[in-house]
């Protein structure tokens, strides 16, 4: 059976939120995303379901529900439906880091630095509480809430106890943004492991995409998952043309070996200093 979407919020989800109305936002890759309003504000609510090349699709709702229960107190809801699962979180409001940039694409700006800094604290974050995150990617640095970047789509992050009902292998991640490490454990097993380097790597891979509109690493815009893996494993990163100090900082976190890379705080070490 092939399925497309997009997939109402279930029932078991209409029950718990009494939600008010609903606005499709994402359908793509296994997931509707619906924005709901609710008497607590607006929620997020997460259809997962099987996509055309995944099944994990279908678990990672409430496997990213399981994993925001031990990052935070607010209230996170999820359930089974007839196709996967569903879960929902509060909305997040904001542009992702790559709509945020797009005038430095266009050459009508610079990268703004405290914006690159709010984006690697986000990620330091929770790699102080014990985690990595396993999907870093522009999309899921949202700007705009007082408090800085949040980073969001945690349903492959690992650093906790994740319940087997909803846990699966981890098969990568967005390949645009996978470190060459990741992507070659995937070539030879099917499998990689989420590490704290990976997820600078895929940071810097994120900023230079976002500042630049160029993929870190060149390969055809139609290459097969594999064929963009084995350029990852196989090519060295695009040169980095971004200026200055972040240019700099970018080169380093794209560096091949895990151990030449800087941590998430050495990264904000650098970006404060600098502006």
């Amino acid at each position: 059976m092939i399925f497309e979407g997009p997939y109402d919020p279930p029932d078991g989800a209409l029950r718990l939120l009494n939600p008010g109305p609903a606005e499709l936002v994402l359908n793509r890759r296994g997931s509707s995303v619906w924005k709901v309003r609710t008497e607590a504000g607006p929620y997020a609510v997460k259809v997962g379901y099987p996509s055309r090349t995944h099944a994990w699709t279908a678990l990672a709702p409430a496997r990213e529900a399981a994993v925001l229960r031990q990052l935070t107190h607010e209230r996170i809801f999820s359930g089974e439906w007839e196709y996967g699962t569903w879960a929902a979180q509060p909305w997040r409001r904001g542009d992702s880091l790559y709509d945020r940039w797009a005038p430095c694409r266009k050459g009508e700006a610079q990268p703004d630095l405290g914006e690159a800094l709010s984006c690697a604290a986000a990620l330091s974050g929770l790699h102080g509480m014990g985690w990595v995150h396993g999907d870093v990617q522009p999309a899921h640095f949202l700007l705009g809430e007082p408090d800085g970047a949040f980073l969001i789509d945690l349903a492959l992050s690992r650093g906790g106890r994740i319940p087997r009902s909803c846990d699966f292998p981890y098969r990568g991640c967005l390949v645009h943004y996978e470190a060459p490490e990741i992507s070659a454990g995937v070539l030879d097993s099917g499998t990689a492991t989420p590490t704290r380097e990976a997820d600078v790597y895929a940071l810097g891979a994120a900023l230079f995409i976002s500042a630049t509109g160029w993929r870190h690493v060149d390969y055809p815009d139609g290459a097969s998952r594999e064929d963009q893996r084995w350029a990852i494993v196989t090519r060295p990163h695009r040169p980095v043309n971004v200026p200055g100090v972040l240019g700099g900082l970018i080169t380093r976190m794209l560096s091949r070996s895990p151990a030449d890379r800087p941590t998430g705080a050495e990264v904000c070490e650098t970006l404060s200093a600098a502006r």
